[in-house]
């Protein structure tokens, strides 16, 4: 059975992702991997969100692939031992110091994409290293990841969802040279998703192309060709997003978990797609590629906007004031806009995950039956156990 791999941000992204059907989750520990900008784990965290994972069957992975310099050694080796003492499936990595301290602490290593892994000779040596799975280079096509893993001794994990960088398997140094902050360190600022202009120096004149946007590539979407992939004979499914919301992350994987569980049954189809690939369009997207899948991208591939094209987006309602068990009744303090009976509402936790649900009736602070309410309290019912200082947002048309 292929592993659906998913990204982790926070807990609240956490819970999200093993709810929507993820079989595995990664995340870093707030340093040291390529996303330091999302929060991850706190890795005094790790012991419990570990054991709440292996409850559920979920395998987790920790991201130590960042480029390592000599005084961060005793850093990584620490780090090493707190994964190893809350019992991690693997770490995520590429630097020789880290698979080295790895198998020290004999943590099974899966090599990142980091490394550009691009033909099976190259996987088969990190295997003489340890490595039992690796992420090949983001710039294969179907038909060179089939023919890496027909002649690999080890998993291959493919990234089908998410992100794409201009550079090759991310190696970077834009961001770097302007912002002086790099991108090999997970701190990349993504200047190449700005429109630029061409000036010539001595006469000031400009060019514009008339897509501005020639270094920003739109996100990867392997969706449509999802049986294409798994056709290839890969292990594992990985979803890029470690930066993005927690909704993304819930949409996204459960998305692709419906996806693979249709395949598996015979009942992927154009009809499915369709419905699935609205469903993607709902959450953050910078428009839909196949990047190198079916070889390398034209053109179109590019995107023409520098932000989203979301169809949806949330708006801040209020927080959780209280939940009531034994009659699942909770207790809402609206501080922002107008709830209504009828709004799709998400609920967002650190052990709620992320919630969604239709608002029913709800009710004042002296049981009066109302219809909407601002600036003030009210209670409703929730099928799901939600939690005090849960945040309530409601889910609206981008355009509304």
């Amino acid at each position: 059975m292929t592993e659906l791999l998913a990204p982790v941000r926070d807990e609240i992204s956490f819970r999200a992702a093993i709810e929507a059907g993820a079989d595995a989750v990664y995340f870093g520990l707030g340093h040291l991997n390529m996303r330091v900008n999302s929060k991850g784990i706190d890795p005094d965290m790790l012991e419990e969100i570990v054991g709440e994972a292996h409850s559920k069957d979920v395998k987790v992975y920790v991201t130590l692939n960042a480029v390592i310099f000599d005084e961060e050694i005793e850093t990584v080796d620490k780090l090493l031992g707190q994964c190893k003492q809350a019992s991690i499936d693997a770490i995520i990595c590429w630097d020789p110091a880290v698979i080295e301290l790895a198998q020290k602490h004999d943590i099974e290593i899966h090599i990142s994409t980091q490394a550009s892994i691009s033909n099976a000779r190259a996987a088969n040596y990190y295997k003489t290293l340890g490595a039992t799975r690796i992420v090949p280079a983001r710039e294969l096509s179907l038909e060179q990841i089939k023919t890496l893993k027909a002649n690999s001794n080890v998993e291959v994990e493919v990234f089908v969802h998410g992100a794409m960088c201009v550079s090759v398997s991310g190696r970077c140094f834009m961001s770097q040279f302007l912002e002086n902050r790099s991108a090999n360190r997970g701190d990349c600022l993504q200047p190449c998703r700005a429109n630029y202009k061409v000036t010539n120096t001595e006469t000031g004149s400009e060019l514009e192309v008339s897509n501005g946007y020639v270094m920003s590539p739109k996100d990867l979407c392997g969706l449509p060709v999802l049986d294409e992939i798994l056709a290839t004979g890969v292990d594992a499914l990985k979803i890029e997003g470690r930066s993005r919301s927690p909704e993304y992350i819930k949409m996204v994987v459960s998305v692709y978990r419906r996806a693979i569980d249709a395949i598996e049954a015979g009942k992927f189809d154009e009809a499915l797609v369709e419905e699935l690939m609205a469903d993607l369009k709902k959450v953050y997207n910078r428009g839909f590629s196949d990047g190198f899948l079916h070889g390398r991208p034209g053109p179109q591939q590019w995107a023409d906007r520098r932000n989203s094209q979301a169809t949806e987006k949330k708006l801040f309602v209020g927080k959780l004031i209280n939940f009531f068990r034994n009659t699942n009744i909770a207790h809402c303090k609206i501080s922002s806009g107008v709830l209504k009976t009828g709004d799709r509402v998400q609920i967002h936790g650190f052990k709620t995950g992320v919630y969604e649900m239709v608002m029913g009736e709800m009710r004042d602070d002296d049981s009066n039956v109302v219809t909407e309410m601002s600036k003030g309290n009210v209670t409703f019912h929730s099928e799901k156990v939600i939690r005090r200082n849960d945040q309530v947002y409601k889910i609206v048309p981008v355009d509304a």
